[in-house]
């Protein structure tokens, strides 16, 4: 019995990437919500007062690269390198990782240094509900992706001809990716200019 519908595309990739479209309508409405109350209600702390562009830049480009790592990991494991392919992943999830250390960093020196917490007006809740909810994806695709590598380690389950498992996982990886990017530029770059919706 085939596992492929009648476009071709294998069912459980089709059910990804329906996800994803599905994800991606459900950021939207969180970055929706968050610029139009950004600069509501009380407003004694702003993006402009906690926002630390370098910091979180340096965040970005290490997600973006965790992106490239992935590629590679992917490459590899089509051509049956498995040593190659763990060598990748391993950089992948430390990324990731790292990434997600950079995010409870920020969000600390926000709510300890600066008192801003979701309770403290409608940027606070916006801003934590969308970027947390972002962190929680990084969350979920690192440890899905520590799985796998796992599964390369002590399983003997991956291998060129189970592809299709690393493939599910990279777009999910490369889609919270995006999504970073999206964040990266409306809430943390446009957000700061003078002059930008409020």
């Amino acid at each position: 019995m085939s596992d492929e519908t009648t476009t071709g595309i294998d069912n459980r990739k089709l059910l990804m990437w329906v996800f994803l479209g599905s994800d991606c309508m459900f950021f939207a409405s969180l970055i929706g919500t968050y610029l139009i109350y950004k600069g509501t209600g009380n407003l004694d702390i702003g993006p402009v007062d906690v926002f630390d562009i370098p910091t979180t830049s340096v965040s970005t480009f290490v997600l973006l690269m965790s992106s490239m790592s992935m590629v590679f990991a992917y490459a590899y494991l089509v051509r049956n390198n498995i040593n190659a392919f763990r060598i990748w992943m391993v950089s992948t999830i430390i990324m990731g990782a790292t990434f997600l250390g950079f995010q409870v960093f920020e969000f600390s020196e926000f709510y300890f240094h600066y008192d801003l917490s979701p309770q403290t007006n409608l940027f606070g809740t916006t801003f934590y509900a969308l970027t947390g909810t972002h962190g929680l994806h990084v969350t979920v695709g690192v440890v899905w992706l520590a799985i796998i590598f796992y599964s390369s380690l002590f399983r003997n389950s991956v291998s060129a001809e189970t592809n299709l498992d690393l493939d599910l996982a990279a777009l999910y990886w490369h889609f919270v990716d995006i999504v970073w990017i999206v964040i990266f530029a409306v809430v943390y770059l446009f957000g700061t200019f003078p002059g930008f919706p409020s």
